[in-house]
């Protein structure tokens, strides 16, 4: 029973990403318009405006202290760095190519940055590319650490594990799998297969015991890392799921969003 609260305005094409802010206060939109609106949430107002080319942010994410803003940049093969405080461009994490080319990599020459993802301590930072891998950085010393590979698909979705642990790192790809590595030590510790089509998205449960995917067989599951297995299967969309989200802090909630132009609420136990 979603009540609809307000519509924000503000952007002249599409929408193809939204970020929240942790406080809540205020989120950031990039369009196909070339730019990413930055607004208050409750009154709409225009907080900044950034430039951005529309093949050159796919995904966004708030670092968890909310100073920084971190832009997937697309074609540009790289992250841009934004600080929340002067809204200026601080950093440009540019991905290197991994070592030799990838089955998929008939060009063996381009990559396209589609998803983003914030460690627990904000002190790493990875993304997903078109080309399967995954590219891990220190975000203090703006330097690249090391591939994460394994996929052989576009990656689209990345998330941590949360605090304590913190390291894990799951991924959600096209070729059907969801991956779970340790980040820091560069090893894959889990792999889990059950979805008929593309893995669209994933999450994790803030208490770190529960793991959510959506995909473009219009399907979302529940799994459980330890079992390596879904543990439940919810097939109320009619089209395919781009986006599952928990409810930060708890309380056994989780949101989906569909092309059927729906959005769904589960009460997990």
């Amino acid at each position: 029973e979603l009540e609809l609260v307000r519509t924000n305005t503000g952007h002249c094409l599409g929408v193809v990403s939204v970020a929240a802010h942790p406080s809540g206060v205020i989120a950031a939109s990039a369009s196909l318009d070339s730019l990413v609106r930055v607004f208050d949430v409750d009154t709409n107002a225009t907080i900044a405006t950034l430039e951005a080319p529309p093949s050159e942010v796919w995904q966004m994410q708030f670092d968890p202290k909310g100073t920084t803003l971190a832009v997937a940049g697309g074609g540009s093969a790289s992250i841009k760095l934004w600080d929340t405080a002067t809204w200026r461009l601080v950093s440009t994490l540019s991905v290197p190519r991994p070592e030799g080319p990838k089955p998929s990599d008939k060009s063996s020459s381009k990559k396209f940055v589609l998803s983003v993802a914030w460690s627990p301590d904000g002190r790493r930072l990875a993304c997903g590319s078109i080309d399967g891998t995954i590219s891990i950085f220190d975000v203090p010393r703006a330097k690249f650490l090391h591939h994460l590979e394994g996929h052989y698909m576009p990656v689209r979705s990345l998330v941590f594990s949360p605090e304590p642990d913190g390291r894990k790192l799951y991924s959600a790809s096209d070729d059907g799998h969801v991956h779970v590595y340790d980040a820091e030590g560069k090893a894959i510790i889990g792999a889990m297969s059950g979805h008929s089509s593309w893995v669209l998205s994933v999450d994790v449960s803030p208490d770190g015991e529960a793991i959510a995917t959506g995909s473009s067989d219009k399907t979302v599951r529940l799994w459980d890392f330890k079992m390596r297995a879904a543990i439940q299967t919810m097939s109320n969309h009619t089209d395919q799921v781009w986006a599952v989200a928990f409810r930060p802090g708890g309380g056994g909630r989780l949101a989906s969003v569909s092309d059927d132009k729906s959005i769904s609420l589960y009460h997990c136990s």
